[in-house]
């Protein structure tokens, strides 16, 4: 699962790293984005500019919006099956921007949150879906999804799934015109040797709490095997 996720780059960073335009007055940094919070994704069929939408697909034919709050993932197994997103998936493919997540690693009754990023702490894009909804009141609501696959050996000790990250290269394939069966083997755990996770402070269990101290490292659990060097983690 992927419920937390961070963007905390500055807007022109954003803008040259995916040659978009984003709208000034949508747009902030978040360093806890959080299902139902409006955030800008890439979609297929608006490649030039962000779009926001809403974390929480809400499929076309729902009759209640609230079924997005079920609907923050699509497990890349399923994708192709699921009434919620099988449409979405031949039509409605999208990029949410990002520079890092936030993952729990259970510990008996307590649970360590982690930060993680690239190993350059740089954006990248999970692949996901997106939908319009028209409500009974006549509001058109957007929706996005990230989709998950099984963990790498870095996120397996703390969870047992990851949001489905994309290289710079597979990014645009991921959103353009080719076949559904041609981009699916994109869906794949990420690289772990590309990737760091460090452990944070409990304060981001809280959506009320959205500010950079979010980032720093819990010194307490610093030296957890976690977050060990590669040699020492690998053996």
């Amino acid at each position: 699962m992927c419920g937390r996720f961070t963007l905390t780059k500055d807007k022109e960073e954003i803008e040259e790293r995916f040659e978009i335009h984003i709208d000034p007055t949508m747009f902030s940094k978040t360093y806890n984005a959080a299902p139902n919070q409006i955030l800008p994704i890439i979609t297929n069929d608006i490649q030039e500019q962000a779009s926001f939408h809403r974390w929480g697909l809400i499929p076309h034919w729902a009759k209640d919006e609230r079924i997005g709050n079920k609907l923050i993932n699509a497990r890349a197994e399923t994708i192709t099956e699921k009434p919620s997103f099988r449409d979405a998936v031949q039509k409605r493919r999208c990029l949410v921007i990002t520079d890092g997540f936030y993952e729990w690693e259970r510990s008996g009754a307590n649970k360590q949150p982690y930060r993680i990023t690239l190993t350059d702490e740089s954006l990248f894009a999970y692949a996901g879906l997106w939908e319009s909804w028209s409500a009974p009141d006549g509001r058109e609501v957007r929706s996005f999804t990230i989709i998950t696959v099984e963990p790498n050996e870095l996120i397996k000790p703390i969870h047992n799934r990851m949001p489905a990250m994309l290289s710079q290269e597979t990014e645009k394939v991921w959103i353009s015109d080719e076949p559904l069966e041609t981009v699916l083997h994109l869906l794949q755990p990420y690289d772990e040797e590309e990737m760091n996770a460090y452990p944070v402070s409990t304060r981001v269990n809280s959506t009320k709490n959205n500010d950079p101290s979010l980032l720093e490292t819990d010194q307490q659990t610093l030296f957890s095997p976690i977050n060990l060097p590669a040699a020492d983690k690998h053996g």
